[in-house]
């Protein structure tokens, strides 16, 4: 465990470090609460042992600044006090701190301590590690992993605010419908699984691709020109048709994709259901012009600039 040690008394500090290394820890040696706040952020350590009353920040400002900064970690803080006196352990625990120990310090007190904050840091670590995991499954499809559409709305919501050109495509898997009634729903899912893939690998990494629901899929193309991101979905479209799965109720007899195109850009600043719902008119117009195609929402009458 990484400890920081923060104290304006050398001699204090030279007891501190033997006992935090005697118990095993790495240490980290602030000779003051405004260096120790910088150590702090570079290093981010598990464990903080803080004299009470030091130069700059003292003890009770320190606990404060690092409960303010920590996000999904946490840092486990032992104040120092010189009497341990109820008013300065009450002040310590309501300012953040965890524990406290007394000058002159007993290595075996501080040693129990740090095994305390050993365990309980631990824990805080495991349930970031799975709140994070369950933020990220709560925004991924569970069939084809690709990103759903609670991630869909935060995404445009970014896009909105940072005011950046993009894309929407609206994409559709033609004759699905036929296709589960001949194959069966267990290889329409194995077709959706490999089309999610193929859309995936067709677009670049910073471009975004969606399980938008059943045979639907939308992509948000960054930094996009209608022109350009309609080129992208010909490439994506051909990269599907590639994949030759076999559709004998297709006219085309394999699994194709048709795909509308609308735009956030410059003279264009649509809101997004304004642009979902163009996307959408888009893909309509090309699946009722004979499927496996591409259309802009621009080429349409009263289409989006």
């Amino acid at each position: 465990m990484k400890v920081l040690i923060a104290d304006d008394d050398q001699i204090s500090r030279m007891i501190t470090k033997a006992a935090v290394e005697q118990s095993g820890h790495e240490c980290i040696v602030a000779v003051d609460g405004d260096s120790a706040w910088q150590l702090y952020k570079e290093h981010s350590p598990e464990a903080v042992v803080t004299d009470l009353m030091m130069p700059g920040l003292n003890g009770l400002d320190l606990c404060r600044a690092i409960r303010a900064a920590e996000e999904d970690s946490y840092t486990y803080i032992i104040l120092v006090t010189s009497h341990g006196s109820r008013k300065d352990v009450l002040a310590g625990m309501e300012a953040g701190a965890d524990d406290y120990v007394t000058k002159p310090l007993d290595p075996f007190s501080l040693h129990i301590r740090l095994l305390a904050a050993q365990r309980i840091t631990s824990l805080h670590a495991d349930l970031a590690r799975y709140r994070s995991a369950l933020t990220e499954q709560a925004r991924t499809d569970p069939l084809t992993k690709l990103h759903n559409r609670l991630k869909l709305s935060e995404d445009l919501g970014n896009l909105h605010r940072n005011d950046h050109d993009y894309c929407l495509a609206m994409v559709d898997v033609d004759n699905f419908k036929s296709y589960n009634d001949i194959y069966g729903h267990q290889a329409g899912d194995a077709a959706l699984v490999a089309i999610a893939t193929s859309l995936a690998g067709a677009v670049r990494k910073s471009d975004a691709v969606y399980r938008f629901g059943g045979e639907e899929f939308l992509l948000v193309l960054g930094e996009q020109s209608t022109a350009s991101a309609g080129a992208v979905m010909e490439r994506v479209r051909s990269a599907v048709a590639a994949l030759r799965i076999e559709h004998s109720g297709d006219p085309d007899g394999i699994l194709t994709i048709s795909a509308g195109v609308s735009a956030f850009t410059d003279g264009h600043r649509a809101g997004t259901e304004q642009l979902l719902r163009e996307a959408d008119l888009a893909l309509y117009a090309a699946k009722a012009s004979g499927r496996n195609r591409v259309t802009l929402a621009s080429a349409l009458p009263h289409g989006s600039d």
